[in-house]
Order: C-alpha cells, then structure tokens, then sequence
C-alpha cells in the first residue's frame, strides 16, 4: 500500500521498523536512514525477510540536499522522523520540497536552548497546505497517545473537559545506578528545565521539580512524580476546547534523582561549549557518550510502565472523572522486538500515526497535532498493536 522512508536508527526506529514488518498488507516497501549507515544495516538484518522489502542508506538528517536528494530517489509516500528533535525543520523542509508527508514523536528544539515548543513547526502550516501535505506532529506515546487519549475523552465521554492530569510512570529496574530511558541528552533537558503546566489561559512556571506526588498506578503500586513542562500540553490548551488546566507529572526514583542533582552541581548537563584540550565539547553530549545507551537497556529491564491521562468534567449537567491508560511490560517487549518498553511505546504509536496517513483513516493538508484527527481508528490499533488501553470511571485523582 506504501513506502515509508524512516529515519534514525535507535531505539525508537528499531521498534517502528518491526511492526512495519509486522504489518506489511500496509508498509509495503521501507528504507531506514540514519548518519551511521551500519546501525540501520544491523536493523535491516533483524526485520528483513518477511513481506516488507527492506532498504537502508547514509544521510546526515541535518543536511536539506543530503535529505532531498534521498527523497527524491526512494519516492516515500511518507517519511517518518524518529531521529533527534534537533533536525524536525531539515527534515520538514526537505519533505516540502518534495512534496512528501512527514510524521514525527517529538517537537522541534533548538540545540543551543533547552527550549521545546510547537512555534517553529506551526508556522510551516501554510506552506504544507499549499504544498498538499500533512505534517503529522507527536506521534509517540507522550506526546501521541496521550493526546489520542484526551480527543477520544472529549468525543465519546465528555461535553466539557474542564481538567486533564498526564502521568507517565516507569517502574523498570535496569541494574544500573544511573541511566536514562531514552536519549540522554534529551531526558536530561528536558527534566533539569523549569516545569510549567497551563491554567486558565496561562502558563504557570516551577521550579524544576519544585511540585511532587505520590500516585498510586494501576500493576505498579505508589510511585513518586513530579510535574515537568511537556509539549504536549501547548496544542492540548488549543485544541481541547474549554479547558481550565493540563498538568503532567513523570515518576522518578530517588536514586536518579541524587545522581541527576550531582550531576547538574558539577556541570556535565550544561548544554554550553567548553573548551578541553584545545576542542570545544558540550558537557551534556560527552555525558552522554559516556552513559549506557538505552538501546542496550532491553535485555537488563524488568518491570512496567503506566502512562495514561485523568480527565475531570461534565456531561449531561453531571461531573465526570475518566482515567484512560496503557501498561507495558518491558520483558515483553524485549521478548517482541528486542527492545525496553520506552523505545516501544514511543515507536509503536509512530508507526500506527503512518498506517492512519498510508490508509487514508487522516487526511488533510496542513500540519497537525495528533489529537485534531478522529482518535477511534487510532485507539483500535493500539489494541491490535500491543498497548492495549483499560478505563477507569473512578480514579484517584491529582487534578
């Protein structure tokens, strides 16, 4: 039915590229690009041989010639960005170009500001709807399915959705005393930033996990979280009419948390160049190189993860509460694709967003936040597709 050009090769690729495999009747031709041409080829490697042809090429996803000149040979009816954040506008801008979709997990942010938000892709709206393309922004799990989530919320349960609470919870044990997830440099950003969440047509900042909960997750147990800034609560406050809050609170482990805070005092999360022996080096990119890669965590993780959304509001003049969740294993997931449950949450969702744009299910000119398409589709394919959802119309709440 379609081709889609994937670009990257970690985790999150290695997971996309599997159940692309696993769902051939759509993907009927893929090739896997990234900088380092050997990591798509040792993906290649696991996946090929069943009815979805399999190709891989070098490209430097932050070159526009490099991506054009790629596009234009493969012809991609969609290319799926699952490299870094960094290079969502070269990849948009050879997707224009070209004429060609373009699907993402994560939004733009600049390389030299811990600061991500939607601005810098929005503003390519007129440009794909005259171009005839969809730009498919935040299709992973949050943002993704968390925003699927809160449309299928407002579609099927709700006249007014009037507070939304995101709680993303990891209760995996990789062994080590300190590793992140997924990519380092970005966790580490985006969890040492200020938090924010939105209150009634405003933004209220915090302090970096200045506001703590304790959260009692469905097959997990009490978990600490705190509220961080997310992206997806800047197109939630636009595109869930009416509401009056969305906050998002992530778990962590106290041991993270020391090893984060020592860290931080000795400056190896600065995102500023120093020079060390004549070169100048990023504190928090050689941090990175030096932590385990969370490519290598699948094998090593036990446990789970909760991550899902409370919704508070009316319907027929009477108050609803509504919690909707998906809980993945990580041991199944190696067991699956080889990989842990966070590079399969992320890359699960980014292959559903392209089957719904393959299929026809979203269509449009434009680009779009994943919760302004119709969330049933979606939400099936998530129970085909091994996040299965449960609801809950009497949860705890932190709204």
């Amino acid at each position: 039915m379609g081709r889609a050009l994937i670009i990257g090769a970690g985790g999150v690729a290695h997971v996309a590229v599997g159940k692309c495999c696993q769902n051939s009747n759509v993907f009927e031709e893929i090739m896997i690009a990234s900088r380092t041409k050997s990591k798509c080829d040792a993906v290649k490697k696991r996946f090929e041989g069943g009815g979805t042809k399999i190709s891989t090429a070098q490209v430097n996803a932050d070159s526009v010639d490099e991506l054009v000149s790629l596009i234009n040979s493969f012809k991609p009816d969609i290319v799926m960005n699952l490299a870094l954040p960094y290079q969502d506008l070269a990849i948009m801008d050879a997707c224009l170009a070209t004429k060609t979709n373009y699907l993402d997990t994560a939004n733009f942010e600049p390389l030299d500001t811990a600061k991500f938000e939607y601005k810098w892709q929005w503003e390519y709206q007129s440009k794909f709807k005259a171009a005839g393309i969809i730009a498919l922004l935040g299709s992973g799990f949050d943002p993704g399915v968390t925003g699927v989530f809160a449309a299928y919320a407002q579609k099927h349960y709700f006249a007014t959705v009037e507070t939304l609470a995101i709680l993303d919870a990891n209760a995996g044990d990789h062994g080590y005393p300190f590793a992140t997830n997924f990519n380092p440099e970005i966790n580490i950003r985006e969890v040492s930033a200020k938090g924010s969440y939105w209150e009634n047509g405003s933004w209220v900042e915090t302090e970096p996990m200045e506001i703590k909960r304790v959260y009692d997750f469905p097959e997990i147990g009490e978990k600490d979280m705190y509220l961080l800034h997310h992206e997806e609560l800047e197109s939630l406050a636009l595109n869930i009419k009416g509401i009056k809050r969305i906050r998002f609170f992530m778990t962590f482990g106290q041991s993270y948390l020391t090893h984060l805070k020592c860290l931080e005092n000795v400056g190896m999360t600065s995102i500023k160049p120093i020079e060390f022996e004549g070169k100048q080096i990023v504190p928090l990119q050689f941090l990175k190189a030096v932590l385990p890669d969370p490519a290598s965590l699948g094998p090593r993780t036990k446990g789970k993860t909760n991550i899902g959304c409370i919704f508070k509001g009316l319907k027929g003049g009477k108050e609803v509460n509504y919690y909707v969740y998906n809980v993945c294993d990580h041991q199944e997931c190696y067991k699956e694709l080889g990989s842990q449950a966070i590079s399969y949450t992320t890359g699960v969702p980014a292959m559903i967003g392209a089957m719904m744009l393959l299929t026809k299910k979203w269509a449009g000119a434009g680009v779009y936040n994943i919760e302004q398409f119709d969330p049933d589709p979606f939400m099936e394919e998530l129970n085909k597709q091994g996040l299965p959802w449960k609801e809950d119309f009497n949860p705890e709440t932190v709204l």
